[in-house]
Order: structure tokens, then sequence, then C-alpha cells
């Protein structure tokens, strides 16, 4: 019996960034794929199948996504969507901070980079131990929770799948915290402090959080805790929800009628954030920074100045390379 030479691979542990997906260009046809995919998700519409299925392919999917070319082709840089190339970014930055021996993919829910083909790298680097950390610092079933699905179902595809471990939610930790805090701080370091700050979270239907979705909790105890880190008092700042869709209650205040009333009171320059979007996209860069900032504008205020998402801020990529040692510490290499 012979042996071979070559010195076997060591079992490596690999971290798994996720975040929603994107069209993979701004056209009606790609955006429309991304739609599909995203709006059969049952944790994302939790409706009855023979009542959806027939408004999403017969009303939403032919008519909506041409209504979104133009709000996508605003945003739209000459590498692609902001949210894969923020998210590339992202990548090789918590690459670095790691090192080689700890391989770091990212994928998205909906659309390329999948998954499957993150997965797919990772048996070829030989980890064995897989962290999923979404990019999604508030819980929601509708965002975390599907990235979990659609994990574990690619996992069991797989004879001999690696030990895993999921990241729940980071809302309240205090490098995330931090990271928020010194990105309003270094705004108003260099554009001076405007009289209002209104933090902006994306909305979810009530009746998810009726049903019991902790998200909304999740969302105030990060605002209370920016709050206290940038050692505000609460006149001074105020949270809403944003991108809600249809008839039925969403979490309120909405960010667009806030934004309104906000205008009326005699606020001329407001300054907003999305603590929850961890990466730039399509809801924050033409949803606030140019829709609202206009909507602001014509109800009586002068400015509307977005504050970016941490992105790839150094402390950032700091906060979720500290995520990672604290959930993988004491992670024994498999036998």
């Amino acid at each position: 019996m012979t042996f071979s030479a070559e010195t076997p691979v060591r079992a490596r542990t690999g971290i798994l960034l996720v975040n929603l997906g994107t069209p993979e260009a701004p056209t009606p046809s790609a955006i429309r794929r991304y739609l599909r995919d995203f709006l059969l998700d049952p944790r994302v519409v939790e409706a009855p199948r023979a009542l959806w299925l027939p408004f999403l392919y017969a009303i939403l999917l032919p008519l909506r996504p041409r209504k979104l070319v133009p709000a996508y082709q605003s945003i739209w840089t000459e590498q692609g969507s902001p949210l894969l190339v923020i998210g590339q970014q992202q990548r090789d930055a918590l690459q670095a901070a790691l090192g080689r021996d700890t391989p770091v993919a990212l994928a998205m829910r909906y659309g390329e980079p999948s998954i499957e083909s993150a997965l797919q790298q990772f048996e070829q680097q030989n980890v064995r131990r897989l962290l999923v950390l979404p990019l999604y610092p508030q819980y929601s079933a509708t965002t975390t929770a599907s990235v979990f699905d659609a994990v574990f179902d690619a996992l069991k595809q797989r004879r001999n799948p690696p030990e895993l471990r999921t990241l729940h939610n980071y809302h309240d930790h205090p490098a995330y915290i931090q990271a928020l805090a010194n990105s309003i701080s270094d705004h108003w370091q260099h554009h001076a402090r405007g009289e209002h700050l209104l933090l902006s979270f994306h909305s979810i239907p009530q009746r998810y959080v009726d049903l019991g979705d902790p998200y909304q909790t999740q969302c105030q105890a990060t605002a209370r805790a920016l709050i206290q880190t940038l050692g505000l008092s609460e006149a001074e700042v105020s949270t809403a929800y944003q991108s809600r869709v249809g008839r039925m209650p969403w979490l309120s205040p909405y960010t667009d009628e806030h934004i309104v009333e906000l205008a009326q009171k005699g606020i001329e320059t407001l300054d907003v954030i999305c603590p929850g979007f961890s990466a730039d996209c399509l809801e924050t860069l033409e949803e606030i920074a140019q829709r609202y900032a206009t909507l602001f504008i014509e109800n009586g205020g002068k400015t509307l100045r977005y504050i970016p998402a941490l992105n790839a801020r150094a402390d950032h990529i700091q906060a979720l390379k500290t995520l990672v040692q604290q959930h993988t510490q004491g992670w024994e290499s498999p036998e």
C-alpha cells in the first residue's frame, strides 16, 4: 500500500457574509427576475399562495419592474450595483482583517453570488466549520431567518456538511453602535450638525411583529443605544420606518410622512441615517437621498443630508471582525 506524499489541507473555519441581493442590471428583465425570487419567498410575503401567486404573476411582475428601472439607473455605478460592489469591498476588507487562514465569502439571498456558489467555494478551501453572518443588524424572519432557510436547504443536500453556527443579530453590539456613532460624528465634523437627526429603519408589516417578530424591539434598542452613545436628547432624534408597500399597516411612523411633518414644523436641515442597512442600496441612495430629499424640500425644508451606511468603513469591518471572533471562540478543529 502506498500513501500520497501530499500534505492534507488543514480544515478551516469559513465566514459567510450574506446580504439581501440585487438585480444584475438596471433593466426590466433583470429586475423582474430579482423581484420574482424575492417575492416568492414565503418568509417575505406571508400570504396564502392561492391568493398571492396570481397577483404576483398577473399584475406585479408585469408592471413593477419597468417602474423601478429609473430608480435603479439613478444609483448604478460603472462597477455595477452599489450593494454588490460594497459587499465585495466588505468581504475583501474582512478577509484582510481575519487573515488568509479564515476564508470569507459573500453571498446574496436572492441573485448572485448565490449561497450555493459560496458553499462550493468553501468546499474547495476545505472549510469544515461555517459561521453564517447575515448583514442585518436587527433580526427579522423576513431577512435573517430567510438566509438561514437558504443555507439549511443547501447544506441538507450535502453528504458531509460542515459544522455550522449562525449569528442571529448584532443590533446592540457595542462595536456596531460605536461605528454608527462614529459615522454620524464624522458627518457632523465635515458638514456641521443638522437641526434634527432621523433614524430610518426598513419597515415590515405590523402583523409580523404582532405574531412575534422581534424586529421592532431590536430597532428601538439600536436607537436607544445610539442616542445614548451620541449624548443626544430624545427631542433631537426621531425614529421612523421606510419602504412600506401595499395597503396593510406596516411599522410606523412612516419615514416619508414623518419627513413632511419635520419640514412643516420648521426643521430646515435634516440629517438621516439608516442603521438597519449595512451597505448602501436602492432604499438608501434613491429612496432617502433622492426621493425623500425632494419631498423634504417640497414641504418647506431646505436640505436633507443622507449619512451613508457603514459600508466598508474601518470601524465597521472591525465590528464584524469582533463578531466573528466572539462567535467562533472555542470552535475546535473537527477530527
